[in-house]
């Protein structure tokens, strides 16, 4: 009787667990879609699963949330990769602006998303608050430069590169890929370098 009890038991664990798997992937693919704040019609729907467990496991947003960033982060790793110190100032700025572009386009949907659900998500506001801390290492790594120039042309540089500069480039300004690179990259070399690399030739 207890082994028959502890059976049904793990079968009902794998059940569970594979109802939650199934919900985080549809949750991961509307998101991504462009889907910001999915409904729980629209989550069951595309997971397969009966609207209950949905609202079981949306009891749980924060687990959810957290399932999603690290997904996202393991998806944006392989995109990221160390500066070369011995290249140029502007080499390395133009390497880091196109990488940052490529990272920024690939968690586009993710970021406004919980932008969307920030206000009742403490995980999104502490995890938003470790991505800027993040960049800004990365940004002093790739342009050590920096720590020579004054403060204010230092948190000019963190603003011109980061994802909310990214984002108004590309949806509020609607500038295409290409052309939102090279504002971007325009401008930080500006900052740092005090000239403009379109008009001097570099």
């Amino acid at each position: 009787m207890k082994i028959e009890a502890t059976a049904h038991s793990d079968g009902r664990a794998r059940r569970a667990a594979r109802s939650r798997a199934a919900i985080e992937d549809a949750l991961y693919a509307l998101v991504g879609e462009g889907v910001l704040q999915p409904t729980m019609q629209e989550v069951a729907a595309r997971a397969g699963v009966a609207l209950r467990s949905v609202f079981r496991h949306f009891s749980d947003m924060e687990g959810l949330f957290a399932s999603l960033d690290a997904r996202l982060r393991m998806e944006a790793l392989p995109l990221l990769h160390e500066p070369d110190l011995t290249a140029s100032l502007r080499d390395r700025l133009r390497a880091l602006v196109r990488q940052r572009a490529r990272v920024f386009e690939r968690i586009a949907p993710y970021k406004r998303s919980a932008d969307v659900q920030r206000w009742r998500s403490p995980f999104i506001q502490s995890q938003q608050q470790l991505f800027i801390a993040e960049l800004r290492v990365r940004l002093r790594r790739w342009l050590p430069e920096l720590e020579q120039a004054s403060a204010d042309v230092q948190e000019a540089v963190e603003l011109v590169l980061s994802l909310e500069a990214w984002e108004r480039l590309r949806l509020a300004q609607r500038l295409g890929r290409a052309r939102a690179i090279t504002v971007m990259e325009r401008t930080a070399a500006t900052l740092l370098c005090g000239t403009d690399p379109e008009t001097t030739g570099s």
